[in-house]
């Protein structure tokens, strides 16, 4: 709506009748307009209202209005009363026409300017002009403007309703569509693209976003004229012209053909050769076309047991090429009918290979014993010859292997001969490696059926293969036969076991030599000690660097500066969002810094509509991660302050947070390796404690998991706001305030006493998380619920299957008494300990922890089977009922036929998962132990 260009009545209501005036004026240009005015200024109580005709706003979200107006000064009215105003009030009123949902109010809105004398010309009028902006708009398809007057002397020159709009636009080769702006003047609106005609995607997706002014920014993912066109004027896509061609999509423009070639078509992407003129397999389509070269020549043979050497000489007529290659097919022929052949398989070997060749010669391997081949060598690719060769036999595959004995150290190997030797055997290569290390193999030869290896590591899996030589050469290596050393420990009790059969048997001899042995020690010197050397952190640092808060500096900027690399944003190229965080959406990206490689990175933005505050708190984080340089504590790349958006980029983390990594991974993992993801978490807050660094949010969902199973601390941006209120959930107490109440030792949430031994007790915390899989810390109870738990002393019940060593880990981090807490440094030796002898690691799982035994919440940590009456019932309690129609379909319907399930039949079901088995037949197991004791309970 605009009533500058109006030229009838306007139309509006107003009350009461003696209020507002519709009357024809004049401008301040002398301009005929239609004005509203009103000036009771002589009598008191004024409430005069004015009602704009019906507006439809056309999906906008949020209107502006603007407004010309004059104002006559109070004080230039003489004898006027005391309610005279200078202010008027506008209203919205949204509604479908018929129905309306209520009156809302915009501003009040005062003059710049008021005048004092009247000049009928409007040559001293003082106009003023307002904008005002309301939003969002939702419940009607339109809505009224209402004007309140309290008691002014002014007139309304005109009013303008308009909404905000991007409009239509292409950029980097994509069409987007005119978009509204939001509801709020903040707001980003996203706005999808699509290719002009003849191009084709390069990042996608394509979009980009319309801010509250209308106003496009922030541009992700692009197009590209696709092949046969060109970039024209930068927003057109052309049709390559007749005779030229353009093969690939991009930037690049149209070419004319090359030599011997033409093309008669527009967009065209090949320019085809002319007659007698050809291409290469590997010629490029911008690459000349030339003739064809003549067949190779002297082609030598060299037959070596089941190898074979081919040989020739460059073609005589090389058709004006310079870069011929040559291509060496190969066909295996039945010995008794040699016209029938058929490609050789894969398990043929070429050296270098068999297409593409530079050089004159190939070695051909592992050929069949006893079998007729062609082989045909083709040169670009038109010319070829053949040659039909002969290999000779070698033996066939050692079908098996026994393990005759072990030690921690070596085992003894046996096999029995090939079954079909075809000649005599003349030795056996034995290769093994350990099964964690594929790429790491060895080889031993042996000229009879056996073998003993020997320096292997204790407690180790090594696959092994066998193959036998003839003087045909050497047959297949036989399959992957997996074989086990002792541990140190089991050796000793096997060797004790050896002994004391021994000494049974020789009592005299044994007393005879333990006076020798007794002589011989009281001879001796002291007796050599044995020490583990300490488990490598990865990080090193002379002296103690202390943790510098960015908020004590008088400029929380210059920290950023000392702290923080500043990032050119061309080296930055940004993928897809991942996430949101507190000051904006997060993304997956790539850094490409001058002269590095280029890696993945983790992109936080901070979002448009910032303050000057918000942008500070935003940086801190990286002024904080700036100091820190650990294996466990994630790595900051750099920011970008210097253009829009601001960045804080940081090392990419594959696996992305623990606890859900933990849950999509639930039971794959053996303890001694969930251990050493705890040992990584403890030796990171280590550090930071070293830096009397606090954190302050410790939690599972804070640690970030890398592709090779690394943890790193993460997420220090929140520790300073734990004053804010929040409406979250995981941060949010009744005592008020921002505090994660599950991960918080109670001094910090009763007094707010943060230190590194409430961060001690977050560990604990995190450290159950992990042997739980990533399930909820407390379950479902509420805050309030947990903070009375534990001040009566209430603990976290051992997850299944959590070695005991764990669980009382975990309690000793829960000590009420903060000075009784472990320190990190005492946990990282802990926990070296357990990764030094894992057998600590196996023995007493699932039994009642110490401490409050008796809380009736303790009944939380296994799953409550007394009250099960059915299968369906059965898996709820185990929380797998994802199961069922695979339990049920399979024939078990009833608790008497679970009890007899197997390992077999599970996976037969369709239980595939490791963690998921265990916990089935573990429960099964249970089962089968109440029928047997004929009793209805069950223990803990």
């Amino acid at each position: 709506m605009d009533t500058r260009t109006a030229t009838a009545e306007l139309g509006w209501i107003s009350f009461p009748a003696n209020g507002w005036e519709e009357v024809s004026g004049y401008d301040e240009n002398l301009n005929t307009i239609r004005t509203y005015q009103v000036c009771n200024v002589f009598e008191p109580s004024q409430n005069n209202w004015l009602l704009t005709t019906y507006i439809d706003r056309r999906a906008a979200q949020r209107i502006y209005v603007e407004i010309r107006f004059t104002v006559r000064d109070c004080a230039s009215i003489p004898s006027v009363l005391g309610s005279c105003k200078e202010t008027f009030n506008l209203y919205y009123l949204e509604t479908d026409r018929t129905v309306s949902e209520g009156i809302k109010g915009v501003d009040t809105i005062a003059a710049d300017e008021s005048f004092s004398q009247v000049d009928f010309g409007g040559r001293l009028m003082k106009v003023n002009t307002e904008v005002r902006s309301f939003g969002p708009l939702s419940k009607g398809r339109g809505f009224h403007l209402a004007f309140q007057d309290l008691g002014a002397c002014m007139s309304l020159l005109a009013v303008r309703v308009f909404y905000k709009k991007c409009p239509s636009i292409v950029q980097n080769f994509a069409f987007f569509p005119e978009t509204l702006t939001g509801a709020e003047s903040t707001s980003l609106v996203i706005a999808r693209g699509s290719c002009i005609p003849n191009a084709e995607e390069v990042d996608v997706p394509i979009k980009l976003y319309c801010n509250g002014d209308g106003e496009w920014m922030v541009p992700i993912g692009s197009c590209s004229c696709k092949a046969g066109y060109e970039p024209d004027n930068g927003n057109v896509c052309r049709a390559c012209p007749q005779g030229t061609f353009k093969s690939f999509q991009g930037a690049g423009l149209c070419q004319q053909c090359p030599l011997n070639s033409r093309s008669t078509i527009e967009a065209a992407t090949l320019c085809g050769c002319r007659n007698g003129y050809y291409r290469g397999d590997m010629d490029k389509p911008e690459d000349v076309c030339t003739s064809v070269p003549s067949a190779p020549r002297n082609v030598v043979s060299v037959v070596n047991q089941t190898t074979l050497l081919l040989e020739w000489n460059s073609p005589r007529e090389t058709g004006h090429r310079d870069d011929l290659s040559y291509n060496v097919l190969c066909r295996r022929c039945h010995s008794s009918e040699r016209r029938a052949c058929q490609p050789c398989d894969d398990s043929v070997a070429f050296v270098p290979g068999k297409r593409g060749l530079k050089e004159t010669r190939v070695e051909i391997s592992k050929l069949r014993a006893h079998t007729s081949y062609t082989f045909e060598i083709q040169v670009s690719p038109v010319s070829r010859e053949k040659w039909l060769i002969f290999v000779q036999h070698s033996p066939s595959v050692v079908p098996i292997m026994h393990q005759v004995s072990s030690t921690s150290r070596s085992f003894s190997l046996s096999w029995p001969p090939p079954e079909q030797p075809n000649g005599i055997i003349l030795d056996y290569e034995i290769r093994y490696y350990d099964k964690t290390s594929v790429l790491n193999s060895s080889v031993v030869r042996s000229e009879t059926p056996n073998v003993v290896l020997e320096g292997l590591r204790p407690g180790t899996g090594y696959a092994v293969q066998v193959r036998a030589r003839t003087v045909a050469g050497y047959g297949a290596y036989s399959k992957d036969m997996l074989f086990q050393t002792l541990t140190d420990d089991e050796y000793k009790s096997e060797l004790g076991q050896q002994l004391s059969l021994i000494a049974g048997s020789l009592v005299g001899g044994v007393c005879i030599v333990s006076l020798v042995a007794i002589a011989i020690i009281c001879t001796s010197g002291p007796t050599p000690t044995v020490t583990f050397p300490t488990l490598s952190e990865g990080h090193s640092s002379p002296g103690v660097k202390i943790y510098i808060d960015p908020f004590t500096y008088e400029d929380p900027n210059e920290a950023v500066r000392e702290f923080a690399k500043e990032i050119d944003p061309s080296c930055v190229k940004i993928e897809e969002v991942i996430g949101s965080g507190e000051f904006g959406e997060v993304y997956k990206g790539r850094l490409k810094p001058v002269g590095k490689k280029e890696i993945p990175v983790a992109i936080k933005t901070l979002k448009v509509g910032y303050s000057e505050r918000q942008r500070r708190d935003f940086l801190s984080e990286a002024s904080i991660m700036g100091q820190f340089d650990q294996p466990n504590i994630i790595r900051l790349e750099g920011v970008v302050t210097k253009s829009r958006p601001t960045m804080i980029i940081t090392e990419f983390m594959e696996n992305g947070a623990l606890d859900s990594f933990l849950r999509q991974n639930d039971g794959q993992f053996p303890v001694i390796q969930l251990v050493g993801m705890l040992r990584g978490i403890a030796s990171g807050m280590r550090y930071l404690a070293e830096m009397s660094y606090v954190h302050r949010d410790l939690a599972a969902r804070n640690i970030l998991v890398n592709s090779n199973l690394v943890c790193k601390v993460s997420d220090f941006g929140l520790s300073r706001y734990l004053e804010d209120d929040t409406s979250d959930p995981t941060y949010t107490s009744s005592l008020g305030g921002k505090i994660p109440v599950r991960w918080t030792a109670p001094e910090a949430i009763a007094y707010r006493k943060f230190t590194s031994a409430s961060d001690v007790w977050s560990y604990g915390i995190v450290t159950w998380e992990v042997m739980s899989y990533g399930e909820r810390p407390y379950w479902d109870m509420s805050n309030q619920d947990v903070i009375n738990a534990i001040e009566q002393d209430f603990r976290l019940p051992a997850p299944m299957d959590c070695p005991v060593v764990l669980h009382q880990l975990m309690l000793d981090c829960w000590q009420k008494d903060r000075n009784a807490r472990p320190k990190f440094p005492d946990i990282v030796s802990m926990l070296d300990k357990m990764i030094r002898n894992p057998a600590s690691l196996k023995a007493g799982t699932n039994n009642v922890t110490p401490g409050p035994s008796h809380h009736p919440l303790l009944d939380r940590g296994a799953p409550d089977l007394s009250r099960v009456s059915s299968v369906e019932d059965w898996l709820a309690a185990l929380k797998m009922t994802q199961y069922r129609d695979s339990f049920l379909g399979s024939g078990f319907t009833s608790l008497p036929l679970i009890t007899q399930i197997t390992a077999e039949d599970l996976q037969r079901i369709g239980v595939s998962l490791a963690g998921h088995q265990k916990k089935i037949l573990t429960s099964v197991q249970s089962m089968r132990h109440n029928i047997d004791d004929q009793s209805p309970t069950e223990s803990v």
